[in-house]
């Protein structure tokens, strides 16, 4: 909580006029005990706040069960929330002008929106997880569900056979494949829109934003039809992380451009000042300090091709046996299999989809929390163990410097 600390009052004569400098009941005023001082609140949640929040919620809620239950012909769950919502942020206002100024009730007021609107995402992120945990529990308790596959497991059996081992693998193994592939594409486009520039650098940053918002059935349908029906590829993970590339690639070149746009030019002056190219620029200075960026936009780039579904469905096919060899045959991956699990109208099944989906929300919440670590430095800021190796190599050369300073070298010998 912000404080204020006011000054103390001075002591005043009778009538409310200041006692005069140097009398008696100045004196006997300036040796006795002063008023302690008052602390005024700046910032933070009062019981005010509190109790006007209280009393818009009940107030908004009355009303509105009134309103749906008696006087309007409505009905519906999502109309009534919507309509208590409403008639809250109308309640708080009116409670608000009752006892604020007007600047101070628009403020709390967007205050409560913004609140308000948090929790929300919050709580409608929350439901989601839980939901799916829920359904899926049954099944991802089984430690079988991490080390099996279904090649030898049938709808009807219990869930403590089979699993999600291959496609697990096979997800892991498409995602690094796609890496492998993008992210040298992405940053290369991102150096060349942001360091090369000239006539071609505006073409390729209207193309990098249209494949942005290109749908994910188009990735699929291109690469089945050039790589797979033109050049006679099988189905494979080959051909699914190759359509997961072409998801990834705008992402991460988007991303990795605005991080290279946040390096300092003054970095790259001094490079050029002390004589370096644009290439060794480039590579030894702006990349190292954008280093934190870039691993954000390609985690970015993984979490956003870990969960399509529609490139795999037309590119890898499906199979229920294990297969680790991305490049031959029918590999399944952790989206392609809750697609085909999560339909089906066996009890078993649709457990075993949503254990998938939530081992699926695992790897992503992975990836998310790495970019989060990785890239929370600013570009150019040092981590703390590249911080205790300048401070141990400083120690040695000052070390080095003293004993140099304890022992001078013996001049030589005169003829």
């Amino acid at each position: 909580m912000t404080t204020l600390d006011l000054p103390p009052v001075a002591a005043s004569g009778p009538a409310g006029r200041p006692a005069p400098t140097g009398s008696a009941t100045a004196g006997a005023a300036a040796a006795g005990p002063a008023r302690p001082e008052k602390k005024l609140r700046i910032g933070g949640v009062t019981r005010d706040d509190v109790l006007t929040v209280a009393g818009a919620t009940a107030g908004s809620l009355a009303l509105d069960w009134v309103l749906y239950e008696r006087v309007l012909p409505f009905s519906g769950a999502f109309g009534f929330l919507i309509c208590w919502y409403l008639l809250f942020l109308a309640g708080y206002y009116l409670l608000g002008r009752l006892q604020w100024h007007p600047m101070m009730v628009r403020d709390r007021l967007v205050a409560v929106v913004a609140w308000s609107s948090g929790l929300l995402v919050v709580s409608l992120i929350a439901d989601q997880i839980g939901y799916v945990a829920g359904r899926g529990w049954e099944a991802a308790q089984h430690l079988n569900f991490f080390t099996e596959s279904m090649e030898h497991t049938g709808p009807l059996d219990p869930l403590t056979s089979g699993g999600a081992l291959n496609a697990i693998v096979g997800s892991l193994e498409q995602l690094g494949l796609a890496t492998l592939f993008a992210v040298p594409l992405g940053i290369a486009a991102a150096v060349f829109m942001s360091e090369v520039g000239g006539r071609t650098a505006r073409p390729v940053r209207t193309l990098v934003e249209a494949m942005t918002a290109l749908p994910s059935i188009v990735a699929g349908l291109f690469i089945l039809g050039v790589v797979i029906i033109t050049f006679g590829f099988e189905k494979s993970g080959f051909a699914a992380s190759l359509a997961l590339t072409v998801m990834m690639m705008p992402i991460v070149t988007r991303a990795a451009e605005v991080v290279i746009r946040l390096v300092p030019g003054t970095l790259r002056e001094a490079s050029y000042a002390l004589g370096g190219s644009q290439w060794r620029t480039v590579w030894n200075v702006v990349l190292p300090t954008a280093r934190p960026g870039l691993v954000t936009a390609v985690v970015l780039g993984m979490a956003r091709g870990v969960g399509e579904t529609s490139p795999v469905l037309l590119t890898s096919g499906f199979t229920s046996q294990f297969n680790g060899n991305p490049f031959d045959g029918h590999q399944v991956s952790l989206p392609l299999y809750i697609w085909n699990y999560v339909k089906q109208p066996y009890d078993g099944m649709i457990a075993r989809g949503f254990a998938a989906g939530l081992t699926l929300m695992g790897v992503v919440l992975i990836l998310f929390v790495t970019a989060r670590v990785i890239g929370g430095r600013r570009p150019g800021q040092l981590t703390r163990a590249q911080k205790r190796r300048i401070d141990r190599e400083a120690r040695r050369l000052e070390a080095a410097a003293a004993g140099s300073a304890g022992h001078p070298l013996r001049p030589r010998a005169q003829h």
